[in-house]
């Protein structure tokens, strides 16, 4: 019997050819028309879109909900379930700095968090920010947080209530909560603050959405009267701004995806120009933190693939003047460093493992961290302060919830601060977490990280979630995750695949997985399920595939490669028309992709590999799984039209039955809905498709 019954009429976009030719060759998008010429007001104005353009996503996602009417009750259940496992009224555990220590919280009901500070060995609590009171009457309102001064007197805040990511900054005295008459509209969230608390650095963002300005603003002025301190001229360069630990600099950090420059301004003058630390080389990355008298760099130069730790004097920061402290080891990729006092610290991972490295700066002994799991997950959250012996960390795996340490570095010991509490229950015995491996086409074994219920039955009837990305060096963690104990316990297998494209296995994994190189994702992937079929874990008829922005690429790639070994297939977000927004330099990612993808408005060769892999120009006449595509109509990381025009293509292409649905959130960007409670809601929907699709409900 059909899973989908009784549907409605798809909706069919109207064909309004458009020819483009580039490098000699000629092709035709039917349905470049549903590109809003204004995007960039539309993103600001929501209400500028194209009426014809609305009415066509308005019926998308009428479609989608007549298709998924049956799984409402489902939803709701799977809702239910998911925060019954959330903590409603959950606190950080606040963070040390100077006479305070600071966090935040919620209240149970509440979407957003609401950040604090209390007297720093204990006390009453101060709220700084209510993220529900200034939330009240949008429909999206996502938070930038709140950074105090170094007097702790001043916060600034931001907050974004499109879901266009523009950030607007408020200035806030944390004494009165009162907030001063200071707006900055345009920014990319956030700011640093000069060690007086009189004023403070900050991006601002183009019309295409780029952070291709710094200015300095002194409180109390209006911001049209901002210094501009750097401009980047480069709109394939991301910016960003910020602070030294010991406040004697302020850091402007310009990058791509494979290069690095940073400039420097010493707070001492304010008003200096910013001196440049290492000109900017094709290929070379560095990071920078400050030790003192000298500054640690974390950096590939010298053929460091996996990355090494220099130090150079603070007088002369220069690249001839690196020396290195941690040395290259190949294979064991570092990720991070933090500076302190008496410490170095790093998160490095090997063997698809993260570790927490210390240091002693005197000495130079070095200890690790150690832990037993066969898969787990670290975050390295460090200290506030930078003369501390104590730094905190996070440890969680698939199975074991979060908990959070404090450890101190001379000491070696552990303090357990929390362990996140599961209200609804959970029992770590019940499920079990494996990590295995996947035989690619060229032979490269690919990790796949396992959970599912111990009484699941692994032969071949169990059905399957298997999420993966693959893309930018980004690594998917092995960390806990209360949500997809839903589909565990209604008999899924959950699965990730740790696909080249991320750095899972180091720098090398992630360079075999992009450019010339990038069909290993996607191949990584169909070799995963592949292997759970074979192994039983699961079979092709009961896999549904997931990823997310560029692991939506991935799902658009494997639906044309391979739709016979997937049942369904969730794309969120999907970057799919890969081609057609390479092509597009006034989008906000376009220039600062280049290194990930290539350039093919300059390099032919370019834009024929990716127009032999890029989802929309591949969809053929074949059977397409069930295939449920989610966007935000604000979102400027991957706009709106790409999934729009790819589920109508596939619409058109496909000979099978299953249906393909589209669902806008008219009211977000690329992050999905901005409350807690209301991502959960989009958690449930998208489960509920899975569920619905294996035919488990």
């Amino acid at each position: 019997m059909p899973i989908f019954q009784n549907l409605p009429a798809a909706p069919v976009a109207p064909k309004k050819p458009v020819t483009d030719t580039r490098h000699g060759i000629t092709r035709t998008d039917d349905y470049a028309w549903l590109r809003a010429d204004n995007w960039q007001a539309m993103f600001k104005d929501p209400s500028l879109l194209d009426p014809d353009i609305r009415a066509h996503l308005e019926a998308e996602n009428a479609y989608m909900k007549a298709a998924m009417a049956d799984t409402e009750a489902l939803q709701k259940t799977l809702f239910a379930e998911m925060r019954g496992r959330i903590k409603e009224d959950d606190s950080s555990i606040p963070m040390k700095d100077g006479p305070f220590a600071y966090g935040s919280f919620f209240v149970t009901g509440g979407e957003q968090p609401r950040y604090f500070r209390e007297p720093r060995e204990g006390g009453e609590r101060a709220v700084l920010l209510d993220g529900d009171k200034e939330a009240e009457g949008k429909a999206y309102f996502r938070l930038a947080g709140i950074d105090h001064s170094t007097d702790h007197a001043r916060g600034i805040w931001g907050y974004d209530d499109k879901g266009s990511e523009y950030y607007t900054l408020r200035v806030r005295d944390l004494a009165t909560g009162d907030d001063l008459a200071d707006v900055i509209e345009n920014t990319g969230g956030g700011g640093a603050w000069a060690p007086d608390g009189k004023s403070f650095f900050y991006t601002v963002l183009d019309e295409n959405h780029r952070p291709s300005k710094i200015f300095h603003h002194i409180i109390g002025e209006p911001q049209a009267n901002d210094r501009l301190v750097y401009e980047e001229e480069d709109p394939g360069f991301f910016m960003g701004v910020g602070g030294s630990a010991l406040d004697d600099f302020i850091y402007i950090d310009i990058h791509d995806h494979e290069t690095s420059e940073y400039r420097l301004l010493s707070t001492s003058d304010l008003m200096a120009e910013p001196k440049l630390v290492s000109e900017r080389e094709i290929g070379l990355e560095y990071s920078m933190t400050e030790g003192g008298d000298v500054f640690y760099i974390l950096t590939n130069a010298d053929g460091a693939k996996d990355f090494k730790i220099c130090q150079a004097p603070v007088s002369a920061p220069g690249r001839e003047n690196w020396t290195d402290v941690v040395p290259h080891t190949p294979g064991r990729l570092i990720i991070s460093h933090m500076a302190y006092a008496r410490h170095l610290v790093w998160l490095e991972r090997e063997n698809g493992l993260p570790q927490i490295k210390i240091r002693d700066r005197q000495s130079g002994e070095e200890h690790a961290i150690a832990f037993d799991e066969e898969a787990f997950s670290l975050g390295l959250q460090g200290a506030a302060e930078y003369d501390t012996d104590v730094i905190r960390f996070s440890y969680s795996s698939m199975t074991t919830p979060s908990q959070l340490y404090d450890y101190n570095m001379v000491t070696r010991e552990r303090t357990l601060l929390k362990t996140q509490e599961v209200p609804s229950g959970h029992n770590p015995d019940d499920y079990v977490t494996r990590r295995v491996f996947a035989t690619a086409t060229d032979g490269a074994q690919v990790p796949v990280t396992l959970l599912y219920r111990k009484d699941t039955a692994l032969d071949g009837s169990a059905p399957c979630l298997l999420y993966g990305y693959g893309a930018y060096g980004i690594s998917i963690p092995a960390s806990f995750n209360t949500n997809c104990l839903s589909l565990a316990d209604r008999g899924f297998v959950y699965a990730v695949a740790h696909v080249r494209g991320g750095k899972d296995k180091g720098f090398q994994w992630y360079e075999d997985g992009k450019m010339e190189k990038k069909t290993n994702t996607f191949t990584d992937f169909i070799a995963a399920a592949d292997y759970l079929n074979q192994e039983q874990f699961t079979s092709y008829a009961n896999i549904v595939a997931e990823g997310g922005s560029a692991g939506g690429m991935l799902m658009g790639a494997i639906a044309n490669l391979a739709p016979e070994k997937f049942k369904g297939i969730i794309a969120a977000v999907p970057f799919v028309d890969v081609l057609n927004t390479m092509l597009d330099d006034t989008l906000p990612l376009t220039p600062p992709e280049w290194p990930e993808w290539g350039n093919p408005i300059d390099d032919k060769t370019a834009y024929e590999r990716m127009a032999a892999y890029s989802p929309y120009e591949n969809i053929g006449e074949k059977p397409y799984p069930a295939i449920l595509a989610l966007s935000g109509l604000t979102d400027p990381r991957v706009t709106y039209w790409e999934p729009t025009k790819w589920v109508a293509r596939l619409r058109e292409k496909t000979t099978g039955s299953a249906p393909i649905l589209l669902k806008t959130n008219m009211d977000a960007g690329h992050g999905g809905a901005s409350g807690r409670f209301q991502r959960l809601e989009e958690i449930a929907f998208e489960y509920a498709f899975a569920i619905k699709v294996t035919g488990k409900m």
